[in-house]
């Protein structure tokens, strides 16, 4: 392993026939950081963490956890890893205890040691009281904690999490992003997927921004903001169609971007206060009028609209 790399990705690839699901992406996760990958749904965030996690063979490229290939080393690599995909992998007829029990015994575990890390997991995820309760009974939210324990219970020097908080409660998002967090601080390098920019902000020592298949910008949150510099992202409502106001905004000084359609405009500008009144004015020349607006600071949303011309969310 080099220069403290928990994950090292080297021009990864992977196509299914003609798509180009991941296209020779290249990032590294330090030891001891989270890192996030950021991306709309269908960007090869899912796709990565496969080939990762040896579920997947890379077309081309490589990638190394904890110095081990996964091409040519991929036990030792799986080894140092554990993985929390997106997809619960829980019996539901099984208890919390029940379920940790048996993936404890598929990662080598027995007797005594096997107790203890199934005790030791049941209170990192905050579910030692309901350890006997049947999985078919529990929120989603508490299911997911408990498929987050499956990957910590061999001790992984790595933990990929892929979307672990999609679907679930607010109280069981947070529960599980103060998880990452409390991992983290005792020593835990993570990978982290998501498409919450929020998390992402919240989380991470760097993101890696990607998009259809390739990683378009990397750094840490405040790298990432200065792409945009101060600019500010406005949310308008319109009430007539997008298109008769989008070429005059273009040219309204200080607008920097400007996208949307059915009414619904975002636009980046210099100084929110000194470009509203122009957009209103240029509005109305149009023939419409501004029915609502929303004014965002430089955020990690501003970043993907800079870079790919369309919001995170689209």
């Amino acid at each position: 392993m080099q220069n403290g790399k928990a994950i090292r990705v080297e021009k990864l690839t992977k196509n299914f026939g003609e798509h180009l699901a991941v296209q020779g992406i290249s990032f590294a996760v330090q030891q001891g950081e989270i890192l996030s990958l950021l991306g709309p749904n269908g960007a090869g965030k899912s796709t990565t963490i496969s080939m990762l996690a040896g579920l997947l063979a890379p077309t081309d490229g490589d990638a190394f956890v904890m110095g081990h290939s996964i091409r040519s080393d991929g036990a030792a690599a799986k080894k140092a890893l554990g993985v929390v995909p997106q997809d619960l992998a829980l019996y539901p007829d099984l208890s919390a205890r029940e379920n940790l029990t048996f993936w404890g015994k598929m990662y080598g575990l027995r007797g005594s040691a096997l107790k203890q890390r199934v005790d030791e997991t049941l209170q990192v995820i905050g579910l030692a009281d309901r350890q006997k309760g049947r999985i078919d009974t529990f929120s989603g939210g508490m299911k997911r904690r408990v498929n987050i324990g499956v990957a910590l219970l061999h001790k992984p020097q790595v933990v990929i999490m892929d979307e672990p908080t999609v679907g679930i409660d607010p109280q069981s998002r947070r529960h599980i992003l103060d998880n990452v967090k409390d991992l983290n601080r005792q020593g835990m390098t993570v990978l982290y997927t998501t498409h919450y920019m929020e998390e992402a902000a919240e989380l991470s020592n760097h993101i890696a921004i990607m998009d259809h298949g390739k990683v378009i910008a990397f750094g840490t949150h405040d790298e990432l903001i200065k792409l945009v510099g101060e600019q500010a992202r406005l949310e308008l409502t319109l009430n007539v169609e997008a298109n008769r106001v989008m070429d005059a905004w273009q040219h309204v000084e200080g607008v920097s971007r400007v996208t949307g359609s059915d009414g619904k405009l975002t636009v980046l500008a210099d100084d929110s206060n000194r470009v509203l009144p122009r957009l209103f004015e240029s509005a109305t020349r149009a023939g419409g009028r501004i029915t609502s607006v929303e004014i965002h600071e430089p955020n990690l949303e501003a970043v993907f609209l800079h870079l790919t011309g369309r919001a995170l969310r689209d």
